[in-house]
């Protein structure tokens, strides 16, 4: 008895559209940034689909049919993840799949009850690797996170800028800091001259700042005492160099100061 008695091509036709559908619905989660969970039960039950002619067992059919839609519609079908699936292991079913797709056509065929099991296997190893590497393909893997400057600034290196980005008036509260420049600023942190002392800079509220838009003022509250101040920031996120800001004063005897 060949297949083709066994299996109608209408039969065949509806497994490659059920398979198809399969790896087109894993693509488009995989898009999405979700991996396939519950889903995978869409393999065996789709082999279970075609063992039902195969070893004319009826009951199959059932079974085959419960296992896909409870891959299609079970709530956890396919689960969020953060890191693009591997390739590996769906790579090495596909191989199986098809090498042993070639040891039974080596054969020569013979009684479709004795190699029903083994052209099931074949086929359902085939589906499996295709769907994972379909979904390691179409994966879209998360935009790198926009890291804000902080101490690591303090002791790389730094630049001075050219024209200065920001401005400085002392105040009764203390220096009012201005951008100055075309663009927002990040700021890492401050730090009085003369001072191993590392502080977030606030905006005139009292709230930490992490961005200074352009024409936007910040507080650096000071005791006093203080002869100048040095900000780190940098013109935009990412690897290089950051820049430093420096001010200073020399209070004179009626202790009213005056920037240099």
């Amino acid at each position: 008895m060949t297949f083709a008695a066994y299996v109608t091509p209408l039969y065949a036709l509806c497994l490659a559209l059920i398979a198809a559908y399969w790896l087109w619905r894993v693509g488009r989660e995989a898009r999405f940034r979700h991996r396939p969970r519950m889903a995978w039960w869409g393999v065996p039950g789709w082999v279970a689909l075609l063992l039902a002619p195969l070893l004319e067992v009826p009951a199959l059919f059932g079974l085959g049919a419960a296992a896909l839609l409870l891959a299609e519609f079970w709530p956890g079908a396919f689960r969020p993840t953060r890191t693009r699936p591997g390739g590996s292991w769906p790579l090495v079913g596909v191989l199986l799949g098809l090498a042993l797709l070639a040891l039974l056509a080596a054969q020569g065929g013979g009684r479709v009850a004795d190699v029903a099991l083994p052209l099931a296997a074949a086929l359902g190893l085939g589906l499996a690797g295709a769907g994972g590497l379909v979904a390691r393909a179409l994966f879209r893997p998360l935009p790198p996170a926009r890291r804000l400057p902080g101490l690591e600034v303090r002791f790389g290196p730094t630049g001075l800028p050219e024209w200065p980005d920001l401005s400085l008036a002392l105040t009764g509260r203390g220096a009012r800091l201005t951008n100055i420049s075309d663009g927002p600023l990040w700021l890492a942190g401050w730090s009085p001259s003369g001072t191993n002392a590392w502080l977030r800079v606030r905006d005139e509220g009292g709230a930490p700042l992490n961005v200074l838009p352009s024409g936007g003022h910040a507080v650096l509250p000071l005791r006093g005492w203080e002869r100048g101040v040095r900000v780190w920031y940098v013109r935009e996120l990412g690897p290089g160099p950051s820049r430093l800001f420096r001010a200073d004063w020399t209070p004179p005897g009626g202790g009213e100061r005056v920037l240099n």
